[in-house]
């Protein structure tokens, strides 16, 4: 089956699927995304992701393309023409299509919005987790404003390349003061040898994630003991456990840190037990 992709008003086969030479996505990044989880034909969490574009689009002064009713029944829609019951639908909006220049283009021109949808194991995705990843840290590089989420991501791939080149599956990022940001696409947390979740504060230097906040209603409803602060490479290596968070991967344990064994070596019970919990506490929207 041909997969199907949405393009500024049109569902076109994936493969003829293209923007103008001149969108300013391709031009400057300058757009914003979301990526929500597509569970047992539901998409998990729409309303937060919804929220969280809304958010980004104010941030950088950009139109929504349609009502977000509108964005909603075409999410939908892409998923079920992709047949797709577990995985990802992405949804991109950017600036739209101008002659090439850095001021922003006249007000008559609309937003363009590209949607996709892709099939994902999970049987793959829970072979992972038994396991466990490694992660390989990187000097934060990004600019300061991490927090809107834009399609400016170069700096999140050459940290992940670096990592993927030193065996491992994500990047950390390591801010001037020595201390664990984000991951190239998560949110990073430890679980300190005295049974402490920790994870760092949202209100700047890292994206707000949607499952990272999902996770947090499950750590309250759980009554685990949290802290909410910044923490040091040196306390991830000492850690007990360690996870990261995202709509990609969930609550995905992490084993080891710069080639170096976190705890024991194995998947710790607090990333397995949110992760046996995750979906009990997510909205879910049937396709």
């Amino acid at each position: 089956m041909s997969r199907i992709a949405y393009v500024n008003g049109q569902y076109v086969r994936h493969a003829d699927a293209a923007v103008h030479v001149e969108d300013r996505g391709y031009q400057f990044a300058d757009g914003v995304y979301e990526v929500c989880e597509v569970w047992q034909n539901k998409i998990v969490d729409m309303p937060r992701h919804l929220d969280r574009l809304d958010r980004s689009l104010n941030e950088l002064r950009i139109d929504w393309p349609m009502t977000r009713s509108a964005v909603e029944f075409v999410l939908r829609e892409v998923t079920r023409r992709n047949r797709v019951r577990d995985g990802l639908v992405y949804v991109q909006v950017t600036r739209g299509v101008s002659r090439r220049d850095h001021f922003f283009p006249p007000e008559d021109v609309a937003p363009s919005i590209v949607v996709t949808a892709r099939s994902t194991s999970p049987k793959a995705a829970e072979a992972q987790a038994e396991k466990g990843i490694s992660v390989v840290t990187y000097p934060e590089n990004r600019w300061p404003r991490v927090d809107i989420k834009t399609i400016a991501l170069l700096p999140n791939v050459l940290a992940k390349q670096n990592a993927k080149e030193n065996g491992g599956k994500e990047a950390w990022y390591l801010d001037a003061d020595g201390n664990v940001t984000e991951g190239g696409s998560t949110n990073a947390w430890i679980v300190t040898k005295d049974g402490v979740l920790v994870t760092r504060p949202a209100e700047s230097g890292i994206l707000r994630g949607i499952t990272r906040a999902v996770v947090l209603d499950l750590v309250q409803k759980e009554g685990l003991t949290f802290e909410e602060r910044p923490f040091s490479l040196d306390e991830a290596r000492e850690a007990r456990e360690a996870f990261v968070t995202a709509a990609s991967t969930l609550v995905m344990p992490v084993t080891r840190l710069d080639g170096k064994t976190i705890g024991n070596g194995h998947p710790g019970s607090v990333a397995t037990r949110l992760r046996e919990l995750f979906h009990t506490a997510t909205d879910l929207r049937a396709v």
